[in-house]
């Protein structure tokens, strides 16, 4: 805002014939006080974003957005910024006084005022009959067919060349008026003599006045000012609505079946498609930024306006300076409305086509956005309406009391040839966003509430009308639309669902069949399916991954995901795996886990270990059905039947035999403990097999060892 002042204020210092000095300043709200050219920290925290140009006396722009702000805030955050600006353009007039160049005046180009009187001679009498006429087409034909009339009129009695370079300024007339009056014409004259060149005068043609250009022009403005008169005079439009009166109003939702949700939005004969699209955290728009952080926007409008809308042929490609500029304010328009993304986690896009345009078709983006979204099923807080309003200032000039005419729900001839265009967008309590231009030197504060109380009352009626949508919209999601589970697990659990560079996650989108898991620091973990069943399917393998087990829990019938030479992986839930090490699979010594087990067999395990990373560690040899307590000693021997089994367990007897042999040098409670340690660190080999012991070794040591043991196993 500051640099825009700056560069107003030099272009008073220059020759630019500037009758006034111009300044801006952006407004904001913090609380109740209000804050001129705020930071960009207090901009994070205000109500409101108001920019403001005017001259010391009077306002020529304002454009801004504000949560649902009150008509009279509003009005007060204008008057801050008047006073801010009179006070900078005071001191730019003083400066221009000491420094400022002479004006360039001279360059100004007008058409002569002789070329007035002649259009309204011609078209007054026809132009009064075509601005009668409602509709925009007919009425647009009529006066492209009598502006070709007076062109016709004017050139045929000599006032108009059909040299567009030529220029109706006293300049170019007093070059004419100062050739001489004849012109010199040689000839070849055959009669008398052949070959004799003879110099023959002309007269001079009538000079020419005027061009092409110029008839245009002040056709247009004749056109205005006829315009004016009826409005004035008659009290009525040129479609024979009063000053404050709103087109009809039409609209229809679920108007196509595969989009989210959908809105066709008419008002008179401006139209306007707004299709709704959902979708996951990627689809945000993505914005770079100059600090190296990318933004994204979960919420985003696209305005299309193509030439066919208004009747014409037109190259159709990127968007427009004017698209982006109407897209913005109606983004900003409907973004006061739009849930939290807590409430609703969805990407939304709402895209905009004008079918047809007569006037305010940004507000009619607005109008048929905020329906889409209902239909889409988008818990919004509350329904908006927009509307564009105009203004006749000079109303004594046409037989009026010289108080300014304010119009409600302009057309596109209305915004021509009026004064104003105000588009005021938000509910009944209060406005999201605001825009207006005019074209003459400036409004004051009264004339600016007189316009928003009177779009006020327009919104209110567009909002009864928007009720009466005929179907009216769906407010449910569609069964098109992706769904979206949120859940919440503990943050050092996350890394279980990712998993070593992105390998797990990528695993349960693809078995599961979902289309993105979103995870988040705080434990936040976002699904995105397309059907049901798939979304199911993932949260049950996530809630398995990240679930707390227990010691000691046992899990039946779980299947081996994969053998290593020191163990296998065991899968005790949906993606959730542990490892059983060999010492761990059997009662008796193993030397390879593959020579009993194979990838696909199913186990009964038992925890009996979580590591510091989480990792689990299995038991199966604690489940085996072959292993009870001895009635003598309460000590742990094996079946004699299973040391009969030397098919499943060949080298069972040979390792119980070195192990009692071991048993006469080790304590028990010392032995027991080096059993365990070994069975839970690393796979057997062949030095190790002297110094391991099955089970049977267990039942070698004396029962006055007995609570050692027990403390040991323990």
């Amino acid at each position: 805002t500051n640099t825009q002042t700056l560069k107003l204020g030099l272009s008073a210092l220059s020759e630019v014939p500037m009758s006034k000095a111009v300044a801006g300043v952006r407004v904001g709200l913090v609380g109740d006080k209000y804050i001129v050219n705020p930071t960009t920290e207090e901009m994070e925290h205000s109500e409101l974003d108001l920019l403001l140009a005017g001259t010391d006396n009077a306002i020529l722009m304002i454009e801004g957005y504000s949560n649902f702000l009150p008509e009279e805030k509003l009005l007060k955050a204008v008057e801050v910024g008047q006073n801010a600006v009179r006070a900078i353009c005071n001191e730019v007039e003083a400066l221009v006084k000491k420094c400022g160049k002479p004006k360039m005046l001279d360059a100004i180009k007008l058409p002569p005022p002789e070329l007035y009187e002649h259009v309204e001679a011609i078209a007054s009498d026809e132009l009064v009959k075509v601005l009668q006429i409602r509709n925009k087409i007919p009425r647009r034909k009529a006066l492209s067919s009598l502006e070709e009339k007076v062109l016709k009129i004017l050139t045929e009695n000599g006032f108009v060349s059909n040299d567009s370079t030529l220029r109706s300024n006293s300049e170019t007339i007093a070059e004419i008026l100062e050739v001489e009056d004849e012109d010199e014409e040689v000839i070849v004259d055959g009669e008398v003599d052949e070959g004799d060149v003879h110099i023959k005068p002309t007269p001079r043609k009538p000079a020419l006045l005027f061009s092409e250009v110029d008839v245009k022009l002040v056709f247009k403005e004749v056109t205005s000012k006829y315009w004016r008169k009826r409005m004035v005079e008659g009290g009525k439009r040129s479609d024979g609505r009063t000053p404050d009166g709103i087109r009809p109003i039409y609209s229809r939702c679920g108007l196509l079946p595969r989009a989210h949700g959908s809105t066709l939005f008419t008002r008179g004969e401006t139209q306007a498609l707004a299709v709704v699209t959902l979708g996951d955290k990627q689809m945000a728009q993505r914005i770079d930024s100059l600090d190296g952080v990318d933004e994204f926007k979960r919420f985003y409008l696209q305005y299309s306006f193509p030439p066919s809308c208004v009747g014409e042929v037109g190259r159709i490609g990127a968007p427009s300076r004017r698209e982006i500029g109407h897209g913005m304010l109606a983004e900003r328009s409907l973004e006061p409305i739009l849930p939290s993304e807590d409430d609703f986690p969805y990407t939304i896009r709402v895209e905009s086509t004008i079918t047809e345009s007569n006037g305010s078709s940004s507000m009619a983006s607005v109008c048929g956005g905020c329906l889409a979204l209902q239909d889409a099923g988008v818990p919004i807080k509350g329904s908006i309406a927009g509307i564009a309003m105009g203004m006749v200032l000079d109303t004594k000039e046409f037989g009026g009391d010289g108080t300014p005419l304010i119009l409600s729900d302009i057309t596109g001839s209305e915004d021509a040839s009026g004064d104003m265009d105000f588009k005021v967008a938000g509910n009944e309590d209060g406005i999201t966003a605001f825009q207006m231009d005019i074209k003459v030197g400036g409004i004051t504060l009264p004339i600016m509430r007189k316009a928003l109380l009177q779009a006020r009352d327009g919104r209110k009626h567009i909002l009864g009308a928007m009720m009466n949508s005929s179907p009216p919209p769906a407010k449910r999601l569609s069964k098109y639309a992706p769904l979206i589970h949120v859940m919440k697990v503990r943050p050092d659990r996350i890394n279980l669902i990712i998993g070593s560079g992105g390998k797990k996650v990528k695993s349960i989108i693809e078995e599961s069949g979902v289309d993105t898991i979103d995870t988040e620091d705080d434990g936040t973990v976002k699904i995105f399916a397309k059907d049901l069943p798939s979304l199911e399917k993932s949260k049950a393998i996530i809630n398995s991954l990240t679930m707390v087990p227990t010691i000691g829990d046992i899990y039946r019938s779980c299947e081996i995901k994969s053998i290593a030479s020191y163990g296998v992986f065991v899968e005790i839930a949906p993606g959730r795996e542990g490892l059983c090490h060999i010492s761990e699979l059997s009662s008796g010594w193993l030397p390879k886990a593959e020579d009993v087990f194979k990838v696909g067999d199913r186990i009964d395990v038992k925890l009996i270990e979580i590591n510091e990373k989480g990792q689990l560690r299995l038991s199966h040899r604690a489940l085996l059905p072959d292993t009870e307590a001895s009635p003598k000693d309460g000590l742990v021997e094996e079946k004699t039947e299973q040391s009969k089994d030397k098919s499943s367990t060949p080298n069972v007897t040979a390792s119980s035999k070195r192990s009692s042999e071991d048993d006469s040098v080790l304590p028990s409670k010392k032995f027991v403990r080096r059993l365990v340690s070994s069975s839970l660190d690393k796979p057997f080999t062949n030095k190790d097999k002297t110094k391991k012991s099955s089970n049977k070794a267990v039942g070698s040591v004396s029962g006055k060892d007995e609570s050692s043991l027990v403390s040991g196993e323990a």
